[in-house]
């Protein structure tokens, strides 16, 4: 019997719109997130592993403005 991870996969998006450049993103997170000049939230990846997860977690929930989703990845299956 095969486990069916597809559905637990993230990736994340960014809503540079909403962001207002706290930086909490990157203190909780720095392997995962970056600011650009104006200190607009950057993705530096955009899938995430199981490992990345819970970091990703936590700086979507810090962020104030909800600048940052993780989404469903029903990309290509690796």
């Amino acid at each position: 019997m095969s486990k069916d991870v597809t559905s637990s996969r993230k990736k994340i998006k960014t809503i540079p719109s909403n962001c207002i450049a706290s930086g909490n993103c990157t203190l909780v997170a720095p392997d995962l997130f970056g600011q650009d000049d104006e200190g607009v939230v950057v993705a530096r990846v955009t899938r995430l592993s199981a490992v990345q997860l819970a970091d990703a977690q936590s700086a979507a929930a810090a962020c104030p403005v909800a600048a940052i989703v993780l989404e469903d990845d029903v990309g290509t299956e690796e």
